[in-house]
């Protein structure tokens, strides 16, 4: 093996070696882990409750990146509505296990249908989905219609979402986008929250909470998975079947949103015209923790927590 062709198998194998030498998210990892843990079909689910001690059941799906912690001022609010509010860890994020194989919409699914079985809930739900957690949820509505009372997408993926031209990239080149993805997002994604440092946020330290992500195996593929199946699944069909199904739909969407523009309510309103919309005037994408009083105050108007 000559020099070059050395230099050339270290630069190729580097990411994923570097990969495989982070620690594993373990009970080590997990024992200062606020809530709870539950063994399901697909691996360890972290969840806390929040919120009220009886009343119905919220639960809330996170997004792409930041696990159930995103959650916290949404929970609160919902709480002083008189919600039981279920917060929980999607696999490859938090505390929650990595396990390996495609993360589309039927893999997440499972997980919370998993949990909810877990938790011996079965029906009168609320369910809140974030950004990719808004991709989850019309999914499980469609196919759990019996089960929701009302379905609540904050800022929802799946509408017309265009992560930009690198995630693209990441997504539809194979191996070499596994390469890539190990290679470069993790600075990538340090350089984007560092520079989120001085945004007013309810969740204090949350951009270190963030890049805590990084630490563990199976987050950066985790990712990358999701990207290549939940955020490319076609959604359209799961919107009209929760639209024929009459299932009382709330869309909030952030008016200076980058992530997911608020272009996307032309295709909801489409797809269903019975939905709800509204627009947090000044708020981008994280506006769960940015513009919480805002989301809780239009939450408070549309809900029925009764």
């Amino acid at each position: 093996m000559t020099i070059a062709l050395a230099i050339l198998v270290i630069v190729a194998l580097a990411p994923f070696l570097r990969e495989a030498a982070r620690p594993r998210m373990s009970k080590r990892a997990r024992k200062d882990a606020p809530g709870d843990f539950a063994e399901l079909s697909q691996g360890v689910t972290h969840y806390r409750w929040l919120g009220a001690d009886k009343g119905p059941v919220a639960v809330c799906v996170h997004g792409l990146t930041t696990p159930c912690f995103v959650w916290d001022p949404i929970a609160k609010g919902l709480g002083q509505m008189g919600f039981r509010v279920l917060v929980y860890d999607l696999y490859g994020r938090g505390y929650s296990d990595r396990p390996r194989g495609a993360q589309d919409g039927a893999f997440f699914v499972r997980q919370l249908s998993d949990l909810l079985a877990d938790q011996k809930i079965n029906g009168n739900i609320t369910l809140l989905g974030y950004s990719m957690g808004a991709t989850i949820a019309p999914i499980f509505a469609a196919q759990n219609r019996g089960m929701l009372r009302q379905m609540v997408l904050l800022a929802p993926a799946g509408l017309g979402h265009d992560l930009g031209p690198a995630s693209r990239l990441l997504a539809q080149t194979g191996l070499f986008g596994s390469w890539a993805m190990l290679s470069v997002y993790g600075r990538s994604m340090r350089r984007a929250l560092d520079a989120e440092r001085g945004q007013k946020s309810s969740v204090p330290g949350i951009v270190d909470m963030q890049i805590a992500q990084l630490r563990h195996r199976g987050f950066m593929p985790a990712v990358l998975s999701s990207l290549r199946g939940a955020l490319d699944t076609d959604m359209e069909d799961a919107h009209r079947t929760v639209a024929d199904a009459d299932l009382p739909v709330l869309a909030i969407w952030g008016a200076q949103d980058q992530v997911i523009p608020i272009a996307g309510r032309e295709t909801l309103a489409k797809w269903n015209p019975a939905a709800q919309q509204e627009v947090v005037t000044g708020a981008g994408h994280s506006l769960p923790y940015t513009h919480d009083s805002e989301v809780i105050a239009i939450l408070g108007a549309y809900l029925d927590a009764h």
